[in-house]
């Protein structure tokens, strides 16, 4: 917020806060308002002023110098860390200049990949919050983020390996277009349009990405008066797409997005209720909720399921307004679902439902916020007339706690349910609370249901604010508290460990909200009272009860803790983890209590924890860990009174332990005196100033413990030195009370009910801070000299040789000096020294900013930090010359020089940990509806001094001097020592201090590389593996063998691979195999690929001089003169020019190395892959390196033929000559005029793009003459703007040339493939089995012919011809795999051969092609598939007329036997799938060839026509604006099945399967024929319900009668194919297939066939097409009600009665109806359940299969109905419950 805005509101102004720009010249954007409360406050505007006036001008200067490295990105990386430390703390001009900058930074074509996703993030942080800068002050072109998305998410050569991305970059690339998309000009929506909708044919996988374009470019954000510039010129398209596409394709998801995305930022804008029941359906159908039988889920519907993130974001703009459609689906969407929220479910689908439940709440109040209390900004507000209604908000939260309170027991946890539940409360406590409540005090009295307690009480934790708070809604609320808090107190039990911990946060969490305070006197002096307030008031008598029983509770969990002695004798340092976090929510809970107690509360907790603590003694591990934290929380809370308890108590005990100096000496000590010691350490953690009163008591106690012999003594001596020392010199916050100045006034001032979950006011926080005093900073450095002097001359001369001590000696002296060292981090300032030079050369400056942290060091003093430094180094030599086994110092040592280097006051873990805890309680205690950081006081205070540690650990990228240089090869020395711990504790070290220092890594990589040289004897193998582990680098930190810089690589890459031949290496040790395994895949996986060119173009120069120029703040710096600038040019020229050097030095150097004699296979691997990470696109491989990767595509070894045979598809696309491509104007061609509006599909002017046998290319001069277009989707929904074809034969790059007009790189392999004997070899290694069985057509060998024949034509076709006919006539899977990927090679890359060449090409290959297709085999069908569909993508239908009449030849001929006719027609289906909209004519001839074959015998290939027909239908789509295609039409081809179908439509009978598989001789009759038939279209329909966009059409239903004829009606589990066909078929139309507006039209169907209508029902039922929403609810009943009478025309007559079968089956099917009935509401007993059960009960003597179904049903409902059995009895009268008892005890059962 604006200063002068919030003066203007008349709000408090910021502390500090000037309304107007004072002298500092400039407004900031945003600031870290947490910054303002820190100590040192006043000082941090100057501080920050000179940062960002540095950051601007060396910016700018190194944009200016050319300088992207180190330049360039020392400065950005300084700016992230400016924003992170004071927020957006720039004017806006300045803002909108880094913006620019940055946005020409990204967007350098040739800028490498690691670079631009370190700006596209400074840019993402920039854009973050779009409130900062509206329209007017910013506007971003969207092409140049187009191009880069093109260029690098659908790269054309990464799979060719001559890119390499990382896997974040897709991430990165998508956020940064979602920052920039604000700010896109007006015109964009239409630029963009124009340039993807040619893109949207929705047969081809262009479609997936012109949606994908559209859903993160299209700019939804703009103000109203643009509208008709933005959504209006797509939205009616797309939405219209979306309705009428039923099949979940991948993109549909997408458009969802979009949409969901439209409609919140265009609220009121948009009317959606023509859409809402779809919206509606298909989110429901995305939940894929198991309906029905579970045996047919169709696995596609799993796959692309909406995003429930977005559905929610969609759904929750479009309620409100007047019409209140949504929130009427949105009721009746959880009517359908709630049943799937009960406990007892659970499945896949579960994580969907929860998600649900989770994220509408929270989006619903972020809508509130948005709309009621989020301060405007110049994004569009919400209309008046659409905003939440208070009506609005009720019905939603009514619709929604039913399912939400089912969900607080689901067996998933009740995480999901206590978010809703927060948020829910926050709108509607009094229909939220009371029922949570309701299940919490049973909950709270069960012993045997644990898992309802624990989820009762982290539900009532999510609403305790709002339930503290009362407010006006439910002023009751807080009358809960105390009994909900007394009674959670047995939840404080130590044998069960997770209700204890969730009791300890449920009181934590209250104990927070609410002052401690006994009110009850107030009763007898006001009577100005409200009901509910004295009532609160009385009740507050019970606290300090609470209090002192939570204590006893506390203390037995203790004592139970104690008894595990058994652990007393077995030195297990360690607390177990549960017990660690036992001990953590115990003393956090006891702290908060005590924090929030009045003083007369506190005087009498304080005097039990006091006499608990002296009367017993305990061990120090466990029990006494947590007595001390009790006893720690209450001296902090009220450092003067508990320490006049507490330190004389201890001392005086310590100092007479301790009297007798042969304790001094004792191994082992008094249990009395360590648990003394243990208190006095924990209680020394408070306030400083307190201490500083018993400073010579305390001294005096350290004097006589600190050198005990004892370990565990002097540890906790130890502990109470470093304690006192960071007491005395750190910065904190004293106290955290939730009301600022504590309780302690008198009631008649104050009254501590009105802050009853009061949030803290950030204004006025009050923070009691303690800054070190003098008197406390030289009692400290006396306790230094004291202390920690002696130890480092003992030390030193212990170093020097002039002292021998023993290792216990040495030990003991290191932790002190540990100790004092992060006791006073804070004081000592960071090691001097002078700076390491020459590292990088750069034209800017790369100077460190230090920053304040509220000391200034005292340079008078002595630095403590270096004396240790210097004394540690000298006794690590001398202890690793003389005992390097004496670890445990060596860890010691480790420690104490990582502290060294980065210890400033708190360590990085422990911080990244309180940032993470801090995060969870602020998400779980916050109020999102009113936003403003309305948090409580203690949380504003922490977040306040994580400001301060954060600013503490800021010394990333420090500078690198001498004494670093000094300590890290130190480190490096440890981590290649001798034994692996010592190693291990090392490289961590080493790893954290190579991450902090700029440019240190270029220092050390030659020092560790010298362990690998293969020319030093005296490397041991555990230097050799300590030097492989620093070069692999922990999971976080840097990699050293994979610097994206050549000057490091070049050096480390070689290494690795010549490192080989070093004899410390040895391959039989498994652990030194696996890190060259473990190296080489991490090298793979973060390799990025690396810059050769640096050139920054002039648009960025421009705004980098800007930018320098730029005044408030600014440095008084003269600009660059010409010169400079010239330098700056020529040094970035001479980079470029280096890195090529070094990027060919280093391709010399790996083939040096792989070529070496006697290297060891596994080397020569490694080598190999790591030259082919070096192919790039923009650089031909060196030709040394190509003729290697030739030779080896004949290696022995598969694993280096496999890299060779990707390297040379690389090597031949960088060797690709461009060819010529030409501007034409379709419309000319096809003659007619343009389209004025959208049509998609088959129209006159794309008529010339279709396959047409009359005007095929047969001759030279057609195929010239003709202008081919290769991309499938061109043309069909629109043109491009500039459509590209590619130019004549005669302007495109030379064919058949000779030798001689080669490059040197095609020479060689030219020569290569020209040479028998290596073709030869060549493929009789290609057609070996690599592992049998799994083996499929490789794409990468397809590749390599592909480009063998693309670059020299036909130049090796002599050579290959004799090997491809061997090849063919070979049936073995691999031979025929072989051919197959050579074949396809050479018809794509015959692509522009010239029309003779082509011609005698296809001469060669349709015999071969022909005897293939004979051979096919089950092994190899799926490669000659590939192999078509291959050869067929993207390609010109015209040019390949030879291939489709070959296929189409006679695809089903007999011959070869029911198989081969299936292999063929699957090849087929390849080619013509790939060709799409662009064969109508062939697709009617198969379907002419196919129709009368329908009736096929053989199962396969039955399958296979019903794929095939698939995919001839499948351009028959009914999407919006789309001419009708030209293609064969379903409703015509369903009609004449119906024709051939009518025998068996026209008998009552169920149809039986009693075709055998054989062909019958003679004619078969007319039933026969058609059951054969329906077999067929039953395949056909099954395969089209997955494949196809659209839904069955009107003449498909008319087909389902017969379904249920076949379909069994009961699951019988003999395997019939015909009826398991048929029920899946049902099953799949029911599952998308069908739509409201079709049900009347099924009905209809059906009601033509009226006697089968019952039949119909149970199907229908069975099948589930008819989900039970509530219209369809009334239809069944109605449809049981009509049918009823029907059953009962015969009554059951005697048992011998044998009911004819057509009549059973519609019994059976009336039964049926019954039972689904029953079965549709599990849970609850509707009002017509009984009567029903009733009816059924009728039935259960009649014959089978009725009486199972009916036994069935009842066993059912009996089971559903169980739980709550006392609940449901209600519904019945006595009579029916009679029968029922009966009958769920039913005699049958027996009978």
């Amino acid at each position: 917020m604006e200063l002068a805005e919030r003066a203007r509101v008349g709000e408090p102004p910021e502390p500090g806060g000037r309304s107007e720009p004072g002298p500092r010249g400039f407004v900031p954007q945003k600031e870290i308002v947490y910054n303002k409360l820190l100590p040192y406050a006043e000082r941090l505007d100057a501080e920050s002023d000179l940062q960002l006036a540095q950051i601007k001008c060396n910016l700018g200067r190194a944009v200016q110098l050319q300088e992207l490295w180190p330049g360039g990105l020392f400065w950005t990386r300084k700016l992230s860390t400016y924003i992170r430390l004071y927020g957006r703390k720039f004017s806006k001009e300045d803002h909108v200049l880094f913006i620019k900058l940055l946005y020409e930074l990204v967007s350098i074509p040739k800028l490498e990949i690691s670079m631009m996703q370190g700006f596209a993030r400074l840019l993402i942080n920039l854009l973050k919050k779009k409130e900062l800068l509206s329209r007017d002050d910013l506007e971003l072109p969207w092409r140049p983020l187009y191009d880069m998305v093109e260029r690098i998410l659908y790269s054309k050569t990464e799979h060719l390996g001559l890119n390499w991305f990382p896997n974040s970059v897709e991430n990165i690339l998508k956020t940064l277009v979602k920052s920039c998309r604000p700010y896109f000009p007006a015109d964009a929506t239409a630029e963009m349009l124009e340039e993807w909708r040619p893109l949207m044919c929705p047969f081809d996988v262009t479609m997936q990405k012109a949606i994908t374009y559209f859903e993160i470019f299209l700019p939804t954000s703009l103000p109203p008066e643009l509208h008709h510039k933005g959504f209006k010129l797509w939205f009616d398209e797309l939405i219209g797409l979306w309705v009428s596409v039923q099949n979940l394709p991948q993109w549909e998801g997408q458009l969802v997005n979009l949409f969901a995305r439209l409609a919140t930022d265009n609220i009121g804008y948009i009317d959606w209720d023509p859409y809402v029941p779809k919206i509606f359906t298909r989110i429901l159908r995305s939940l894929n909720l198991p309906v029905g039988s579970s045996q047919v889920l169709v696995p596609r519907f799993l796959t692309n399921a909406y995003d429930i993130g977005h559905a929610v974001i969609w759904i929750t703009a479009m309620m409100g307004g007047p019409s209140k459609l949504v929130q009427k689906h949105l009721a009746g969407l959880f009517n359908s679902i709630t049943s799937f929220y009960h406990p007892s479910n659970n499945g896949r689908w579960l994580n969907k439902l929860m998600k649900l439940l989770q994220r509408l709440p929270n989006s619903i109040v972020r809508r509130l916020h948005r709309e009621r209390y989020k301060k405007p900004s110049w994004l569009t507000p919400v209309p008046d007339s659409h905003k939440l209604t208070d009506q609005d908000v009720t019905d939603f939260v009514q619709c929604i706690i039913q399912p939400v309170l089912l969900a607080m027991f689901s067996k998933t946890g009740s995480l999901e349910a206590a978010q809703a539940l927060q948020n829910l409360a926050l709108m509607r406590p009094e229909l939220v609370i009371p029922p949570v409540l309701e299940r919490t005090y049973p909950a709270l009295e069960t012993l045997t249901e644990p898992h309802q307690l624990t989820a009762t009480l982290s539900c009532v934790i999510g609403v305790a604010r709002s339930l503290v708070s009362g407010g006006r809604w439910f002023p009751e609320g807080p009358t809960h508290m105390l009994p909900l808090l007394m009674r959670a107190l047995p939840g404080v039990d130590p044998n069960d460990f997770s209700k204890c911990m969730i009791t300890f946060q449920f009181i934590a969490t209250f104990s927070t909200l609410v002052p401690l305070v006994d009110c009850s006197s107030v009763l007898q002096e006001r009577n100005d009272l409200t009901e509910v307030e004295r009532e609160l008031c009385s009740a507050t008598a019970e606290f300090e009860d609470f209090v002192l029983q939570f204590m006893d509770r506390c203390f037995g969990l203790i004592e139970s803790s104690t008894l595990e002695q058994t652990r007393e004798e077995t030195e297990t340092e360690k607390m177990t983890h549960l017990e660690s976090l036992v001990e953590l929510g115990l003393s956090s809970t006891f702290s908060t209590i005590l924090t929030q107690c009045s003083k007369e509360i506190f005087m009498v907790a304080l005097q039990k924890v006091f006499n608990f603590s002296t009367s017993h003694i305990f061990e120090t591990r466990v029990a006494g860990r947590m007595v001390a934290d009790m006893c720690r929380a209450a001296v902090k809370c009220c450092p003067e009174e508990s320490l006049k308890l507490f330190v004389p108590h201890c001392c005086s005990v310590i100092t007479q332990l301790t009297m007798n100096d042969d304790v001094l000496n004792d191994e082992e000590l008094d249990k009395e005196l360590l648990w003394n010691l243990q208190l006095l350490s924990e209680i020394t953690r408070v306030d400083g100033r307190k201490l500083l009163l018993y400073r010579e008591q305390l001294v005096k106690i350290l004097q006589r413990t600190l050198h005990l012999t004892c370990k565990q003594g002097y540890t906790l001596s130890c502990n109470l030195l470093h304690h006192l020392l960071r007491s005395t010199t750190l910065i904190y916050p004293t106290e955290y009370c939730s009301v600022p100045g504590g309780f302690d006034k008198p009631p008649s001032e104050y009254f501590p009910i009105k802050d009853w979950g009061k949030p803290g006011d950030l204004w006025n926080l009050g923070i009691q801070w303690h800054v070190p005093s003098l008197e406390e900073v030289s009692f400290a450095f006396y306790l230094l000299d004291s202390f920690l002097q002696p130890e480092l001359i003992k030390l030193q001369h212990c170093g020097d040789g002039k002292l021998e001590m023993s290792r216990d000696d040495i030990l003991q002296s290191l932790t002190i000096v540990h100790n004092c060292l992060i006791g006073s981090g804070n004081l000592l300032p960071p090691l001097k020294g002078e700076p390491v030079t020459n590292l990088v050369p750069s034209m800017v400056s790369l100077e460190e900013t230090k920053l304040y942290t509220g000391l200034e060091y005292d340079l008078s003093r002595e630095n403590h930090r270096e004396a240790i430094a210097a004394v540690i180094r000298k006794l690590l030599n001398h202890i690793l010359d003389n005992s390097e086994d004496d670890t445990k110092s060596l860890f010691l040592i480790i420690k104490i020089i990582g502290d060294l280097l980065q210890f400033q006051g708190s360590h990085k873990h422990e911080f990244d940990s309180r940032w993470k805890s801090f995060n969870l309680v602020k998400k779980s205690m916050e109020n999102r509806l009113h936003g403003k950081k309305q948090h409580i006081r203690a949380l504003l205070i922490d977040r306040v001094m994580l400001q301060h540690e954060l600013r503490t650990l800021t010394v990333e990228g420090c500078e690198y001097k001498k004494i670093h240089q000094d300590m890290i090869r130190d480190l490096l020395r440890l981590s290649t020592s001798s034994y692996s711990q010592v190693r291990n504790k090392a490289q961590q070290t080493f790893f954290a201090a190579l991450g902090a220092y700029n440019f240190c890594c270029r220092d050390i990589i030659p020092l560790v590389l010298e362990f690998l040289r293969p020319d030093r004897q005296d490397v041991t193998q555990q230097q050799f593996k300590g030097a492989l582990y620093c070069l692999l680098g922990n999971h976080s930190g840097v990699c050293l063998a994979n610097l994206h810089d050549w000057d490091c690589i070049v050096q480390t890459w070689p290494a690795i691979v010549s490192s080989g031949l070093s004899q410390a290496m040895s391959l039989e040790k498994p652990s030194i195999v696996r890190l060259f395994d473990d190296l080489a895949e991490k090298i793979h996986r973060q390799y990025e690929t690396i810059g050769l060119d640096f050139t920054i173009p002039k648009s960025c120069v421009e705004i980098a001089e800007l930018l320098q120029q730029s005044k408030n703040p600014s440095i008084n710096q003269i600009l660059l003169s010409p010169e400079k600038i010239k330098e700056g040019i020529k040094r970035q020229q001479e980079k470029n020019a280096d890195a090529l050097r070094n990027y060919e030095n280093l391709v010399d150097t790996l083939l040096d190395g792989v070529e070496q004699r006697n290297l060891p296979w596994k080397f020569e691997h490694i080598g190999i892959g790591l030259l082919s990470l070096l192919l790039r696109d923009d650089r031909v491989l060196p030709l040394r390196a190509i003729r290697f990767f030739v030779e080896n595509l004949n290696h022995d070894a598969i694993v280096v033929r496999k890299m060779a045979i990707s390297a040379v598809a690389g090597i031949l696309k960088q060797l690709k000559r461009t060819h010529k491509k030409l501007t034409i104007n379709p419309c000319e061609i096809s003659g007619y005029p343009k389209p004025t509006q959208i049509i998609a599909g088959d129209r006159p002017d794309n008529h010339w793009l279709h396959y047409d046998s009359k005007t095929l290319p047969r001759t030279k001069k057609e195929w010239e003459s003709s202008c081919f277009v290769e991309k499938t989707h061109w043309g069909y929904y629109t043109w491009p703007k500039n459509m590209v074809v590619y130019a004549g034969v005669e302007e495109q790059p030379k064919l058949g040339r000779s030798r001689e007009d080669m490059t040197e790189a095609e020479q060689i392999i030219f020569d290569h493939f020209s040479d028998p004997k290596f073709v030869e070899q060549l493929i009789t290694f290609l057609s070996l089995e690599d592992r049998k069985g799994k083996d499929k057509f490789n794409p990468r060998r397809f590749c390599l012919f592909k480009g063998i024949f693309r670059n020299f034509d036909d130049a090796f076709l002599p050579v290959l011809k004799p090997h491809l006919e061997r090849l063919v006539a070979d049936s073995h899977e691999s031979t025929q795999r072989c051919v197959a990927e050579i074949i396809a090679g050479l018809i794509r890359g015959s692509k522009h051969w010239t029309f003779e060449k082509v011609e005698k090409l296809w001469e060669l290959l349709c015999p071969l092609l022909r005897t293939a297709l004979s051979n096919i085999t089950v092994e190899t069908y799926n490669d000659w598939g590939a192999c078509i569909a291959t050869s067929c993508e993207s390609r010109d239908p015209r040019k390949l007329h030879w291939l489709f009449e070959l296929l189409l030849e006679s695809p089903l001929s007999g011959e070869g036997g029911s198989f081969v006719d299936a292999c063929r027609l699957y090849v087929l289906q390849g080619g013509l799938a790939q060709q799409e909209w662009r064969v109508p004519e062939l697709l009617h001839r198969l379907l002419k060839y196919l129709e009368p074959k329908l009736t096929q015998v053989y199962k396969n290939v039955r399958e296979r026509i019903g794929s095939v027909l698939t995919y001839i239908f499948m351009i028959d789509v009914s999407l919006p604006n789309t001419a009708p295609t030209t293609s064969p039409h379903v409703p015509e081809f369903t009609a004449r099945i119906l024709e051939k179908l009518k025998p068996l439509m026209d008998v009552d009978e169920e149809i039986q399967n009693h075709v055998m598989e054989e062909n019958g001789i003679g004619e078969e009759d007319e039933r026969t024929q058609g059951i054969k038939l329906l077999k067929t279209i039953l395949k056909w329909l099954m395969a089209s319900a997955g494949r196809s966009f659209s839904t069955a059409v009107t003449e498909q239903l008319q087909l389902l009668p017969l379904f249920f004829k076949i379909a069994p009606v009961e699951n019988d589990n003999s395997y019939d194919e015909l009826k398991r066909d048929a029920k899946l078929c049902l099953s799949l139309m029911s599952q998308g297939l069908l739509y409201p507006h079709q049900v009347p039209l099924v009905l209809q169907v059906l009601k033509q066939v009226r006697e089968m209508a019952a039949t119909t029902l149970s199907g229908l039922l069975q099948c589930n097409f008819l989900t039970m929403d509530s219209p369809m609810q009334i239809h069944f009943e109605q449809l049981c009600k009509t049918k009823l009478p029907k059953k009962r025309k015969r009554d059951p007559g005697s048992v011998g009665d044998t009911i004819p079968s057509a009549e059973l089956v519609k019994r059976h099917a009336g039964v049926l109806g019954l039972g689904a009935c029953v079965l549709s509401s599990p849970y609850d007993v509707p009002t017509w359940m009984p009567q029903l059960l009733m009816n059924l009960s009728a039935h259960l003597n009649d014959p089978q299969p009725i009486e199972m179904t009916v036994k069935k049903t009842l066993s059912n409902f009996r089971r559903t109905h169980h739980d709550n059995w006392q609940e449901h009895k209600q519904q019945f009268t006595d009579d029916q419950l009679l029968v029922l008892t009966d009958l769920l005890v039913s005699p049958c059962y027996y009978a």
